[in-house]
């Protein structure tokens, strides 16, 4: 599980870092083309088909996935580093409540009140301006796309939770493949030509994103989820090291409030219920 953080800060950091030369759908459409690649030599290699026995749900989950990891990558963007990932781990908590909706799976009142508390983190980390004036609010918009992006993030897992049939390699290949469908229109529209250097930074965005897959697959499934939740959360730790060596970003103490808010309250949750 740590070594998933790792990568997924790594991934979060490469975007970021081309986000400033190169648009929005090219960092999507590059990334999901090498994990897509990643993904169809792995199932060749292990010979498994590439058909599906679930279509409709692994099409659903891409859609999902798409809008996330578009709305993801903008807040990344535009937002602090830390800022952007702290945000983006609500995805637990609203999970949970996706899945009482659409699974039918029991929500008690504490949890229905830590999913309030973790929003509550949420406002800590923004700071709008109509509560704490315009000293250090973050761009309305770009949270807002942090939260869409955690809210799309829910429908992604609570549709895998869906899929009984499918291997979690075919999956990522069908998420992989739609997202590439469905940024490609958009990188036609105004393409710009990468430079080697950003070539090589898509590359090893998308090998950190299909490794950081894999190792957060296997910490789940080897040891409780509360507890690989916890170490999962390094992923703020690394994401506030990665903002302070390479864009000069220093949390604040508002953020490291926001995130024990949000961190606690959700690992609370996971607790009462467990997310797989």
């Amino acid at each position: 599980m740590a070594a998933g953080a790792l990568a997924f800060s790594v991934m979060s950091a490469i975007a970021k870092l081309l986000g400033s030369r190169l648009p929005l759908f090219e960092l999507v459409f590059g990334r999901s083309l090498v994990v897509l690649a990643l993904a169809a030599f792995a199932l060749q290699r292990q010979g498994r088909s590439f058909r599906a026995t679930e279509p409709r749900l692994l099409v659903h989950r891409g859609l999902f996935g798409f809008a996330s990891l578009v709305c993801y990558f903008y807040s990344v963007v535009h937002l602090p580093l830390a800022d952007a990932t702290v945000i983006f781990f609500l995805n637990p908590v609203i999970t949970a409540l996706v899945a009482a909706v659409v699974l039918r799976e029991h929500l008690g009142w504490a949890e229905v009140l830590l999913v309030s508390v973790s929003l509550s983190g949420v406002v800590v980390v923004a700071r709008p301006e109509f509560l704490f004036g315009p000293s250090g609010s973050l761009d309305s918009l770009a949270v807002a796309a942090g939260l869409l992006a955690a809210t799309f993030g829910a429908g992604s897992y609570v549709t895998i939770r869906k899929i009984q049939n499918d291997p979690p390699l075919l999956v990522v290949l069908y998420f992989s493949g739609i997202t590439c469908m469905l940024s490609f229109p958009f990188v036609l529209r105004a393409p710009v030509m990468p430079s080697a250097v950003d070539v090589v930074l898509l590359i090893v965005m998308g090998v950190a994103t299909h490794v950081g897959q894999l190792w957060v697959t296997w910490g789940f499934r080897t040891e409780r989820a509360g507890r690989a939740s916890a170490v999962g959360y390094l992923q703020i730790v690394f994401a506030a090291f990665w903002g302070w060596m390479f864009f000069a970003e220093v949390p604040d103490a508002w953020t490291w409030i926001g995130a024990g808010i949000i961190v606690g309250s959700t690992l609370k949750v996971v607790r009462i219920h467990p997310i797989r």
